[in-house]
């Protein structure tokens, strides 16, 4: 798995400036106004700075831009970056900046000169994401990256909780761009099972367990698959003895061809991240660990593999759920909801969860309606609803709540069975979300994350390269952090 580039805080230290190797990256206010730290950048560098910022072209550069100036005079480093921050930018701004500065970053390291900057975690944050690099199939290996270390007037007592998070982000990537046939359904189980390291307890539930238990649903999925379904249960206990947890629960297809309902060829090589809900659910309870966080969180991802053989579900079947409803199966390419269904009831029926998360690639759907920008939220709960649309907007990982209601649940209506897994193509990531409700308790609170859109993209963002992004395990460590501790 990918480590963080390594990140330190340090106080301001005018003495070492003209020492580092690398890359200094210095922090001027917008307006030109220099600091006590950049006036001596700027003896340093025999005026360099103070004409830049006096320059007609310097007044047209916006905030957060980067203007780089190449082995300048008086530094040792091979090139001063000249950062354009207000003291008081905002989070989204930091994190863009310090995105833009791991662009830059080599395998000299890099000296941030922070200044008088409100927040430079944030921009530290931001550069730690964007580092990342996924090249693990690749013959020749990404650059190495060097050391950060950000000096500021008051370095953070503790970034213990920052690289925690990185850590649980990056985590996440790795699963989700890994290929299939490197994270098939059984090394993705060991994988979790590495989490026991940091405390959490991790079962692995095989298929003659899930068919003791009934999960007729989630095994129908990857009953045409040579690879072995399983389910793994991950439990971090650091709440009180006894407290009921909050479950999340993760959809983890890890290849989905379609199966008899086979997709279209072109762009099914894509179909590699259709685990990306389950690899959020363990980038979440590994922040969690990594931070000792003071909360009983239960990790639960169904995990199965989506093929089509002799032995595959046929449109038309109906299968028996762990909760005891039959399902017609229209569409075999509907399976996240067969998987998430089973894991649901089985987290409620052994953990009776405060409050129950479910996250999914689940519906193209989805990606019609709200694009690559926001991830869909549905939710029985307004209370626990409007906590985690807070948790995101604060961490800036887009969601948008859709409705639901009892016109589109009849559409779920089956001549055979309880209800169908489909329910056409009107409103289909909402008939979905109600396929789910269908399995929520009435005192359960949930949430249903469709991430189709948000989960793998195909060009970067402000804070990841294209491909697997890692959204929602910030959004989730903070509703666990604001709402479920201490």
């Amino acid at each position: 798995m990918t480590d963080p580039v390594a990140l330190s805080f340090a106080e301001t230290d005018l003495d070492q400036i003209p020492l580092q190797s690398g890359r200094v990256a210095l922090v001027v206010d917008p307006d030109g106004s220099l600091s006590a730290v950049a006036r001596r950048v700027n003896r340093l560098t025999r005026g360099a700075l103070a004409r830049l910022v006096e320059s007609d072209g310097f007044a047209k550069r916006k905030a957060g831009e980067v203007i780089t100036l190449a082995w300048p005079q008086g530094l040792t480093a091979e090139a001063l970056d000249v950062i354009l921050l207000p003291r008081r930018a905002d989070q989204a701004l930091l994190r863009k900046t310090g995105a833009a500065l791991a662009k830059l970053l080599g395998k000299d390291g890099m000296l941030v000169l922070s200044a008088n900057l409100n927040a430079p975690q944030d921009l530290a944050l931001g550069l730690m994401l964007r580092a990342y690099e996924y090249d693990a199939q690749k013959t020749e290996k990404a650059g190495e990256k060097g050391a950060v270390t950000v000096m500021c007037a008051k370095p953070p007592a503790d970034i213990a909780a920052l690289d925690a998070v990185v850590r649980g982000v990056l985590f996440t990537r790795d699963l989700v761009n890994a290929p299939a046939n490197v994270l098939t359904t059984t090394t993705f189980a060991e994988e979790l099972l590495a989490l026991q390291d940091l405390g959490v307890a991790v079962e692995v539930l095989d298929e003659n367990k899930l068919q003791e238990l009934g999960m007729g649903a989630l095994l129908c999925v990857g009953q045409g698959s040579d690879s072995p379904s399983k389910v793994v249960v991950m439990q971090w206990n650091g709440g009180q003895s006894g407290e009921a947890p909050v479950a999340l629960v993760g959809k983890g297809v890890v290849f989905d061809t379609g199966g008899i309902s086979l997709k279209p060829a072109g762009g099914m090589e894509d179909m590699t991240m259709d685990m990306g809900g389950a690899g959020v659910v363990s980038g979440v309870m590994k922040t969690l660990a990594l931070r000792k966080a003071a909360s009983n969180v239960v990790g639960l991802v169904g995990l199965v593999e989506n093929m089509p053989s002799g032995n595959a579900v046929r449109p038309g079947d109906v299968v028996t759920s762990m909760k005891g409803d039959t399902v017609e199966v229209i569409n075999t390419d509907a399976e996240g909801r067969l998987v998430l269904c089973d894991v649901m009831w089985y987290a409620q029926e052994r953990f009776q969860p405060k409050a129950m998360i479910d996250l999914a690639t689940l519906t193209g759907a989805c990606i019609i309606a709200l694009g690559h920008e926001n991830a869909a939220v549905f939710s029985n709960s307004d209370p626990l609803c409007n906590a985690f649309l807070k948790a995101a907007g604060a961490e800036g990982e887009g969601a948008w709540r859709l409705p639901m209601g009892q016109a589109y649940d009849d559409q779920l209506k089956s001549r055979i069975a309880d209800f169908k897994n489909v329910g056409g193509r009107p409103a289909g990531s909402i008939t979905a979300a109600q396929y789910l409700r269908r399995f929520v308790k009435e005192e359960t609170p949930w949430i249903h994350l469709d991430i189709a859109g948000v989960a793998s993209v195909k060009s970067e963002t402000d804070t990841a390269p294209a491909g697997a992004t890692g959204w929602g395990v910030m959004a989730l460590n903070r509703l666990i952090a604001d709402g479920f501790e201490g």
